[in-house]
């Protein structure tokens, strides 16, 4: 039996927003333009045609803001400049007019949370007195025990370890993240004039959005004695916090700030957005996008669903119904810069624990690559077929995997040394993006790169899949264009099924206008409606008139609801 959400609606002038791709540049990596190694804004312009002969809509630059680099770029020493790795002002003026001068938006990273303890503010706190003004910027503490010398709660950082420091006069200060990172106090009003000042400086410059950082951690009990967690935050990041009423994850007071941002970024025009990185529950999440908070909110239980049709089934109705409830569309990512990459989660077993497998080198168990190419092609068209905004992560259009096998004196990502070693971290999925078949970093830049690129990297490469029928690229500049013609009509339907098979409309109700989408997770061939017309395939169908396991096919004119 089919079922049908909301009617749909159709929006002849939709914000652009809501049906959007948008293509996340993770900056250090994108592209090089003067052999440091290290990506940069001058190499992102000059690589702005791949993005606009891909399709996007916009773009989203990850931090490139002056930091010391513990983590990447998000220990902010100065969120309204440029780190002189990454380029200059100018550099970005200039990239924002070449990206809007070739229909592109450019949404720019908030970093609300945390800065760098580089930061002028935190300096200026280490050297105050306990209790001045300047600490009140951030979350000092005196340590419990008879000397104090205990942190002031179990608190727990997403790095791994503590989430206290001590400074030599005694207290301690907070961060989720690493110690670099100390948590600023959204309590203080002026931390709060001082993001506003961000948010109209990058505003001002032209920016059409921001991703929020952190955007449900923002807030937290303070009030005396702080509250234990028991130990209890131990969910991977991006993922919601175990239990309720968790002293500094998804409290209620986090809307007040991001109401006030709206009606900042609802002065501008043309229109402006946010989209928060919320690690909540599924019923939470849409509280971030009522009507007047922020516009999206990142769908991570997509990113984290098991390759199951039963399982993408609840995922796609939980999250389609949750945005709708206060007016809005889902997101959809598959890939980010904190995670396994796709194509490689696919090739692995159900299950497997992705850090022990990390530990290994990607060896145990060892992936099985033709299928994990499958379903990430697969995973592809199910994805962009779906009403709302589709979030591609750099290079998964060249259908990069994971590099699991970096050695230990090449990792960066902070949360290796916070584990003890235990952890190899994020750094497999940020090696840097190959744009040529050879050359001394296969034209990721003139020199090498931050992180050791594999040998073969080039074979993945924008140059060796450019025109070439099958490849990556080419599915996915292919499926950009044509979701192109489905735009405006938010409408959808689940159509009759075989088992294992997800089958759905999105847009009109009548099979001629609609984009159908079927996507076979069954180990067995499922038929194919006879009388629909093949749009697009992420793999060649066979004559048989059977959709092949661990592949999708958009069709129009097929199945009745």
């Amino acid at each position: 039996m089919s079922t049908s959400h909301a009617p749909s609606r159709t929006r002849e002038a939709a914000d652009w927003w809501r049906e959007s791709v948008v293509y996340q540049v993770y900056v250090p990596s994108f592209s090089d333009s003067d052999g440091d190694g290290i990506g940069d804004l001058r190499g992102i312009s000059a690589r702005l045609d791949h993005l606009a002969g891909l399709g996007v809509d916009a773009l989203w630059l990850t931090p490139f803001y002056p930091s010391p680099w513990a983590d990447g770029g998000y220990d902010v020493a100065d969120h309204r400049d440029v780190d002189p790795r990454h380029g200059t002002l100018d550099d970005f003026r200039h990239l924002l007019t070449r990206a809007h001068a070739l229909g592109l938006k450019v949404i720019v990273d908030l970093v609300p949370n945390h800065c760098s303890d580089q930061h002028p503010w935190f300096k200026e706190a280490l050297a105050s007195a306990p209790g001045s003004a300047a600490r009140e910027r951030f979350v000092f503490r005196d340590g419990k025990g008879p000397d104090g010398s205990e942190p002031p709660a179990d608190w727990r950082s997403k790095f791994g370890g503590g989430a206290w420091t001590r400074v030599p006069d005694g207290q301690w200060y907070m961060h989720i993240f690493a110690k670099e990172q100390p948590d600023l106090n959204w309590e203080n009003p002026e931390v709060a004039a001082d993001f506003e000042r961000t948010l109209r400086f990058w505003l001002d410059l032209g920016v059409d959005g921001f991703r929020v950082d952190v955007a449900h951690g923002l807030r937290k009990d303070l009030a005396p004695p702080l509250r234990d967690t028991l130990g209890s935050d131990s969910a991977p990041l991006n993922a919601p916090p175990e239990g309720d009423d968790h002293p500094f994850w998804d409290r209620d007071e986090v809307h007040e700030i991001h109401r006030s941002w709206r009606k900042i970024i609802d002065e501008y025009t043309p229109t402006r957005v946010a989209v928060a990185e919320a690690g909540v529950s599924a019923s939470r999440l849409p509280l971030y996008t009522r009507p007047d908070e922020l516009h999206q909110a990142f769908n991570f239980f997509h990113l984290r669903c098991p390759w199951d049709a039963g399982a993408f089934r609840r995922v796609i109705d939980t999250s389609l119904e949750g945005a709708r409830s206060v007016g809005s569309l889902p997101t959809w990512v598959l890939s980010n810069h904190d995670v396994v990459r796709h194509v490689s989660r696919y090739a692995l077993p159900e299950g497997t624990d992705l850090t022990a497998w990390l530990a290994t080198d990607g060896t145990t168990p060892a992936p099985d690559e033709e299928r994990g190419r499958r379903r990430a092609r697969a995973g592809a068209l199910l994805t962009l077929a779906l009403p709302g905004t589709s979030y591609l992560y750099q290079g998964e259009e060249l259908g990069l995997p994971e590099v699991a096998e970096l050695a230990p004196e090449a990792l960066r990502d902070p949360m290796w040394e916070r584990t003890g070693h235990a952890q190899k971290g994020r750094d497999g999925c940020r090696v840097p993006l190959p744009w040529a078949r050879t050359g001394p970093s296969y034209g990721f830049g003139p020199g090498g790169s931050w992180l050791p690129q594999p040998e073969g990297w080039g074979e993945h490469s924008a140059e060796a899949q450019n025109g070439v029928k099958g490849s990556f690229l080419e599915l996915y500049r292919a499926a950009i264009a044509l979701r192109r013609a489905f735009r405006g009509d938010e409408g959808f339907t689940w159509l009759p099924s075989a088992d294992g098979e997800l089958a759905f409309r999105k847009g009109a109700d009548h099979p001629a206008r609609g984009l159908e989408c079927r996507v076979n997770l069954a180990g067995a061939p499922v038929p194919l409606p006879g009388e629909a017309e093949v749009l697009l395939a992420s793999e060649a169908l066979p004559d048989d008139g059977l959709l092949p396991p661990d592949t999708a096919v958009w069709l129009r004119g097929g199945g009745a609801a």
